[in-house]
């Protein structure tokens, strides 16, 4: 009997065994998959303009690097202005959005108000419209008020969200509401108490929330195409456009590929700084308990 045990357990080991090896191979190919073109955009931007057009067959590795590109990439276009530019718009975008979405997620959470519920059902049918349905709107609105080609005119439609509404809500709703009744009695006020209580225990989601929205800001590109046609308030996004356009020209591949790495090193250093709170922070938001 032991020794039939002990053949099950070794069969049983080596099934695990070879199951987590398959496992780390498939995630190895994917992780290759993923990150390939990474390594093709960073390759391509140190290769020299004259030895990529001379490749009829695209070489994986290049023997005389060059970091001309990236200084073309300053040089043929204000680059330094795009990248300024889409700083202060993630920055006052971000900033306002968390006012709104946390005064709007506490009055959904904790406030009692008549027909609360079918408000917000209504609010969260909003989430089933396409936002490009309502560009024209928000187009056509900022027009007639005279915000085109502004920092106003591109911030304000972006200040609200409805995800991230409810997503703050839901972490909101978290917090024991025998909290909130012993607050009460103390007399705390409701703005007193989401800002001692609410916000330093739903840190994780709000930082979340934060980091999402400057990873939108930073690459929204439809509605500041829309919004600006003066090279003055190009974002990196559009500044992209302008590059291929107007800089470099469209066959100058290596120089396009540097400043495309220029513009996505933030992010990229964004999300490996702060990946675990931006799974911590959805995985509070989004499990209700």
């Amino acid at each position: 009997m032991n020794d039939d045990f002990k053949m099950k357990q070794l069969k049983l080991q080596r099934k695990d065994r070879i199951l987590k090896i398959f496992t780390y191979i498939m995630l190895s190919i994917w992780a290759l998959i993923v990150l390939f073109p990474f390594y093709w955009m960073i390759l391509t931007s140190i290769k020299e303009y004259g030895a990529y057009n001379a490749e009829y067959v695209p070489k994986f590795i290049t023997l005389s690097p060059t970091l001309e590109n990236y200084r073309e990439a300053f040089t043929a276009v204000p680059l330094d202005n795009y990248l300024l530019n889409t700083v202060i718009f993630a920055i006052v975008t971000t900033a306002l959005m968390v006012i709104v979405i946390t005064l709007a997620a506490y009055a959904f959470a904790r406030l009692q108000f008549r027909g609360k519920n079918i408000v917000f059902t209504l609010f969260l049918a909003l989430m089933m419209i396409p936002s490009e349905l309502v560009v024209i709107t928000n187009f056509v609105t900022i027009t007639n008020w005279g915000m085109r080609n502004t920092f106003l005119g591109l911030i304000l439609p972006s200040v609200t969200s409805v995800f991230y509404i409810y997503l703050l809500k839901e972490a909101f709703e978290q917090v024991p509401d025998e909290l909130y009744k012993a607050a009460k009695v103390d007399g705390t006020s409701d703005l007193k108490y989401l800002f001692k209580v609410m916000i330093p225990i739903c840190k994780p989601t709000l930082i979340t929330i934060i980091i999402l929205k400057i990873i939108e800001c930073w690459n929204s590109y439809v509605w500041p195409r829309l919004i600006t046609d003066d090279p003055a308030y190009f974002l990196v996004s559009n500044g992209i456009q302008e590059i291929r356009e107007n800089g470099f020209g469209r066959e100058n591949i290596p120089a396009m590929m540097a400043a495309v790495v220029v513009i996505s090193i933030p992010l990229i250093i964004l999300f490996l700084v702060f990946r675990k709170k931006i799974m911590s922070g959805l995985a509070k938001g989004g499990i209700k308990g």
